[in-house]
Formats: C-alpha cells, structure tokens, sequence
C-alpha cells in the first residue's frame, strides 16, 4: 500500500545547490533542513526550488553550495499559519540524492508526476491578451491519512479540457514545478516580493474513465 502510494507523486530534479541549510523540524530526534535548488529551465531562465533534506541523508554541517545535484523525492505541502490565515508552503521532499559532475544539455532537469484529485473548482480565465490559463488543486494522498495540496496551472487545450473537470474527479499529471515571483500588497504603502511554486502542467488526464462526465 505504501509503494503504491508513493508512485502517486513522483519529483526528478537537477540542478545547483544555491543555498545552505535551514533548520526546518524534528520528529522522533531526525532533523530535516531546507536548502534550494537551481534548474534551468528550456529557456534562459531558471527555476529556484526548495528541498527538504534529512540529516540522514546529507551531512548538513557542510557547505554544497555550487554543487550539482540530482533529487529524487516528492512535492509535499502543508499549512504554515501567518497574518491571521494559512498559507501553503511547497517544498520538495527528498528520499535520494546523488552529486553529479554535470548537466547534459538533453537532461530533463525538472519532471514532476502527481495522481490525485481535484479538490477546488477549477478557475478557467483569459490573459488579456487571449491566452488560456486554468488553475487547479490536486489533493494528493500520503501513507497514514495524510495528503498534499498541489496547485497546478494549465495553458491552451489543457487549460480548456481541465476547466471542465469537477471536485472529486481522480487526475493525473505530468510537468514541471515552477517558481514564481509576485508583489503581495500588505497595506496600502507597503508591498513585498514572494515567490509562488506551483506545477506547470503539460500533459494531464482524468485518471479512470468512469470520472469522465
């Protein structure tokens, strides 16, 4: 049951190590520590996405900084309360991670696969210049009655196919995890910059045939 549940959410990436590490939490005496990862993108730019690491698994006293990595693991959530609300905060959950000398040009630096279900009613729009965008939210599941909430964004035909889909519909879905930045207005002089990380999604499909309405 574990395994199957695993294969539910699966995260390959390559990249940088940009960071130190970050003191996260403890369960049962193991610490896990945050540190973030640079992936290229097809483009010129670059993704920024935080990892989280077990001190099981990497001697978190050391310095990896400009280190090429690869990471296998999953793309978990949970609810951080701050400003009188939650927010939900996405990190990559590390189970492997190996060092690497370095980057073929055809390597697939980001892939990201989740099957889970649609928890909120899809938002389908239109940018002002007419492209479609559709945004989701897949609950996916864990062992022992947990789950996480990914947020997904669609564009062109998956945007229109998905914008159809319902609350409880079982999907599944391949792309990328993305970092993106915006200014969140905290009153009316102040604003400051996030970053938001989501799934872009570029292939995507209702899991069992009989969820198709």
């Amino acid at each position: 049951m574990t395994d199957k549940v695993i294969e539910n959410n699966q995260v390959t990436v390559m990249g940088e190590v940009v960071s130190g590490f970050t003191f996260s939490h403890d369960i049962f005496g193991e610490g896990f520590y945050m540190m973030n990862v640079s992936c290229k993108r097809l483009s010129e730019s670059y993704d920024v996405i935080p990892v989280m690491v077990s001190e099981r698994l990497l001697d978190v006293s050391k310095d990896y900084i400009g280190e090429l990595v690869c990471i296998h693991g999953q793309f978990r959530s949970y609810n951080r309360h701050e400003e009188r609300k939650n927010k939900l905060v996405l990190s990559v959950f590390a189970r492997e991670i190996h060092f690497i000398d370095e980057m073929e040009e055809s390597s697939k630096t980001n892939q990201i696969f989740l099957d889970g279900y649609i928890c909120k009613e899809p938002i389908y729009r239109k940018t002002p210049l007419g492209r479609e965008i559709a945004d989701l939210l897949l609950a996916v599941n864990r062992p022992y009655g947990k789950s996480d909430y990914i947020p997904c964004i669609c564009w062109g035909r998956n945007a229109r196919y998905s914008g159809n889909f319902k609350v409880g519909d079982k999907c599944a879905v391949w792309g990328r995890i993305q970092s993106r930045e915006y200014m969140k207005k905290l009153d009316e002089e102040n604003v400051e910059k996030r970053v938001a990380f989501e799934v872009s999604v570029s292939k995507l499909e209702l899991s069992d045939v009989s969820d198709v309405r």
